[in-house]
């Protein structure tokens, strides 16, 4: 058995999603966020010593990690799917975009999160966080392009990994600039298996309305 502790309104939402694609059986604890700081609760330090979600636990092994976790999935248990042939130049793609949703592109989102807290201090940093989060949202938009998945056209690991950046952007109304990253977001949302998975979850504060 797949146990996900899962906390509300994070990027666990997409493990989730994941297990749901490949129609797995799983079992949730579910952690809430403090409703005055919006932190995790210290019961997940005793998962994890950082307190961070998503963990895993299965097979004996506690893995933490979303990109690990995602890969681990999909090697152990999509029984070829969802992942291109080892080998090819789709699988180093599909890679990059595994290690690029929380190596690069979360960062300036994240960096944009803490400071907002700084109020006016925070001023002087804003343009060049807005930059970098239009820089890394516009890599993707260009990468995507008219297609609807990012590797060979076809869902993937990659997508479920992307899939929480394509949604914050939406929510911070990046798609009216990038209008097929928006078009992505829903996409991901309209799918059976993300609609099964977020069930399980509601609310989640970063479905997309409509």
């Amino acid at each position: 058995m797949i146990i996900v502790h899962h906390l509300n309104n994070s990027r666990s939402q997409r493990i989730l999603w994941l297990l749901e694609e490949l129609g797995l059986d799983y079992e949730i604890k579910h952690y809430a966020r403090d409703a005055t700081t919006n932190l995790a609760p210290a019961e997940l330090k005793a998962v994890h010593p950082l307190g961070k979600s998503p963990v895993v636990e299965a097979d004996g092994q506690m893995l933490f990690e979303s990109g690990a976790i995602t890969d681990w999935i999909i090697r152990t248990h999509g029984g070829g799917r969802l992942a291109p042939q080892p080998g090819t130049s789709a699988h180093e793609d599909y890679l990059m975009w595994l290690h690029f949703a929380e190596g690069s592109a979360m960062t300036p989102f994240l960096l944009g999160l803490y400071t907002s807290r700084l109020g006016e201090a925070a001023a002087p940093l804003a343009p060049r966080i807005s930059s970098e989060v239009a820089a890394h949202v516009g890599y993707f938009s260009g990468r995507l392009g008219s297609n609807d998945w990012l590797v060979d056209n076809q869902l993937s690991g990659a997508d479920i990994m992307m899939s929480f950046i394509a949604e914050i952007a939406a929510m911070q109304g990046l798609g009216a600039h990038f209008p097929n990253v928006l078009a992505y977001a829903q996409r991901v949302q309209a799918r059976a298996a993300w609609q099964a998975a977020a069930a399980k979850t509601e609310p989640y504060n970063f479905r997309l309305p409509g």
